[in-house]
């Protein structure tokens, strides 16, 4: 965590808007050019079967522009048709467009992922397309082409695409963002309402939410609920790929064995801040990121003091 970047920019809510407008608001103006626009009608063969609504695109939104004069290939994911869900159609879609980065070299792929996970509807249509994605980007990671995930969205990132967010080079996140595999309502529903209560919207932000998630080292930036800032920190990151070595995973695999039985006993997501050594762990939720930020930096200071 050391050394990474705060963000200090201010235009327009990333939550709030959806898949075109982000792409718009990120990239250089006038330069998005969509493949698979609407207006060709790539809908789902499976929601028409079973007499559900569909939606043109299939709700991602994917295609070619232009980030801070460099060439990149974005898919963005329409967080209000069908939670973001990923279907057949949808996953190939997003395949699809980073398998054309082998051939065009971008500077990045950015994938703005929003999403509840699979679509239920297409059951193992929708798994494969999440295997398939996944398959690609390391295709184009070991291509040396870097894949930098974007999370803000009302939905979260969860499910098979929260497995596929962290094969990404990079992550940048939002406080509003969350990650995980498993929803808080899968969750309840499966351990019962002791183990998690999805209703209690502090916890899940507190488990699941992008300062954990910063805390934890899962993603490289935090940034403000703010498009300008999302559109910074990706431009910081492009032509940067993360070597993906034998290594590097086995490296990582042995932070994570580490970090779990050094956390399993924690009750609450607070008790794992005390225990890395934040100051007053009770004043993350609400402090802004900037503050955040800069208590996290000190944290890091003090730990390489």
């Amino acid at each position: 965590m050391n050394g990474r970047p705060a963000i200090h920019a201010h235009s327009a809510s990333f939550l709030e808007r959806n898949a075109r407008q982000r792409i718009v608001g990120l990239l250089d103006g006038g330069s998005f050019r969509e493949f698979l626009p609407p207006h060709e009608r790539h809908t789902s063969p499976h929601l028409r079967a079973l007499g559900q609504p569909v939606a043109f695109d299939d709700g991602v939104v994917i295609g070619r522009g232009v980030l801070a004069g460099a060439e990149v290939l974005i898919a963005s994911q329409e967080p209000a048709f069908m939670g973001g869900s990923v279907g057949e159609v949808h996953g190939a879609k997003i395949t699809g467009l980073l398998e054309r980065a082998l051939d065009e070299r971008p500077a990045a792929v950015l994938l703005l992922l929003d999403t509840g996970g699979v679509r239920l509807h297409e059951a193992n249509a929708g798994l494969t397309a999440i295997s398939e994605i996944q398959r690609a980007i390391f295709e184009v990671r070991t291509a040396g082409v870097p894949v930098i995930g974007l999370i803000g969205g009302s939905n979260g990132c969860y499910g098979g695409l929260g497995i596929v967010a962290k094969c990404c080079d990079h992550l940048i996140v939002s406080e509003e963002g969350r990650l995980a595999v498993s929803g808080p309502e899968v969750i309840e529903a499966t351990k019962g309402v002791e183990e998690f209560d999805a209703r209690d919207r502090a916890l899940v932000w507190r488990t699941m939410g992008g300062k954990h998630r910063y805390l934890m080292g899962d993603v490289s930036t935090i940034v403000a609920d703010d498009i300008a800032a999302f559109r910074e920190a990706a431009a910081a990151l492009l032509g940067k790929p993360v070597a993906l070595t034998l290594t590097g995973v086995e490296a990582e695999h042995a932070r994570l064995r580490a970090r779990l039985e050094e956390h399993y006993d924690r009750a609450d997501a607070s008790d794992i801040w005390t225990a890395l050594g934040v100051p007053d762990a009770a004043a993350v939720p609400l402090a802004a990121v900037d503050d955040f930020i800069d208590m996290v930096a000190k944290l890091d200071r003090s730990r390489h003091a």
